[in-house]
């Protein structure tokens, strides 16, 4: 493992530039193309791809294509969730999506993240910060989630939305940024 691969592993700042992680995104591109180009009726296929592309990909669990990852193995997807076309994951950290999880189409997962200041950012330093997503989720199309974010259980984002801090379980949250509007009934 080169030090910008473990630098990135651990969420420290690193350049992406790293031939052992131009290989690694060279792998996931790959396979997300084979993904997003195989026959939409081959869910054998699909399912046998994600499975090598991703960290894990639960049982019963289905992305619609497109889909794009910069490493895929950073990204964890628990049983049963469906994820509608268009899902970015920007696993440069991880990416973990619980059991059950709705995904409305053109969801963003963005863990990624550049510094402020103008000297490091031009020297191309970057890094990442984890994001989760609970159980029973659901995020409504286009919702934009920024690194470091974690979603309770049973959350409801709705469409649109632009998630930049934690949301607590069982609620709803709407805008930009996210806000909880109210609980969720049971």
């Amino acid at each position: 493992m080169t030090a910008m691969r473990e630098r990135m592993l651990a969420g420290e700042l690193y350049q992406a530039d790293d031939p052992a992680l131009f290989s690694d995104m060279n792998r996931a591109a790959a396979l997300s193309h084979r993904l997003n180009t195989a026959d939409p009726t081959d869910h054998a296929l699909r399912r046998e791809l994600l499975t090598e592309l991703l960290g894990r990909f639960g049982a019963e669990s289905e992305i619609r294509p497109p889909f794009r990852c910069d490493y895929g193995y950073q990204t964890f997807v628990g049983a049963r969730t469906f994820a509608n076309f268009g899902l970015i994951s920007l696993d440069v950290a991880t990416v973990t999506i619980g059991d059950d999880v709705q995904i409305g189409p053109n969801v963003q997962l963005l863990t990624a993240w550049h510094p402020v200041a103008a000297g490091p950012r031009r020297a191309k330093w970057e890094a990442a910060s984890p994001i989760v997503i609970g159980d029973n989720v659901w995020l409504g199309g286009g919702v934009i989630v920024l690194p470091g974010v974690t979603i309770g259980d049973n959350t409801v984002v709705g469409a649109g939305a632009v998630v930049t801090r934690d949301l607590p379980p069982d609620v709803v949250a709407v805008g930009n940024p996210a806000r909880v509007i109210r609980e969720v009934e049971p």
